[in-house]
């Protein structure tokens, strides 16, 4: 794989989803490679993507254990590193690496083919809703509380519920109620 033609495929896409989607698919790649696991995108970078760009994020954030690793992909692919984020200036990008994992090892995951053998791993639906549904409840967050809304509307059908609402009951989420309000108001 050409790193020039990925990073000049990367600056001439228009959508800044598939931007995002791309880079991290490129630095999946690298990662596989070197014979490393691949980071999972979360936070506004996988809302963007599950709310099909509804919602809109300037960086991109991943969970990734190994640091040192991911980075020297960053440094080998043109990123510098500012406070905690990593910033390419030519393509107008920042990622930052927030958390070294999932919590749980069985949290679902979606895989995001992108062609070219570039693909990328996205945090689950389930996880989403709940780290949203968090941000809603004890952030005050109106968006989130918006967000955890649209996406049940539009994955009612293909949610994991019993594994949501496991994770929802947790003691350091404690908000199945919460959850089962919205379920029950988008189920009417």
């Amino acid at each position: 794989m050409d790193k020039d033609f990925i990073l000049k495929t990367i600056e001439k896409t228009e959508s800044p989803l598939k931007r995002h989607l791309l880079m991290v698919a490129f630095i999946s790649n690298i990662l596989e490679k070197s014979g490393k696991d691949t980071p999972i995108v979360i936070g506004g970078c996988a809302l963007s993507y599950y709310s099909r760009e509804v919602y809109f994020t300037a960086d991109i954030d991943l969970a990734y254990s190994d640091t040192a690793a991911l980075d020297n992909v960053l440094k080998g692919i043109g990123f510098r590193k500012e406070g905690r984020y990593w910033i390419n200036d030519k393509l107008k990008m920042a990622l930052e690496a927030p958390a070294s994992t999932l919590i749980g090892e069985d949290s679902p995951i979606e895989i995001v083919e992108l062609g070219e053998g570039l693909k990328c791993r996205i945090i689950g639906i389930e996880d989403l809703i709940i780290d949203r549904l968090n941000a809603c409840k004890y952030w005050n967050s109106e968006i989130d509380c918006e967000m955890v809304e649209l996406l049940i509307r539009r994955y009612v059908d293909e949610i994991d519920w019993p594994y949501m609402e496991k994770k929802a009951s947790l003691p350091e989420n404690n908000i199945s109620n919460e959850l089962n309000e919205i379920r029950d108001r988008i189920k009417k």
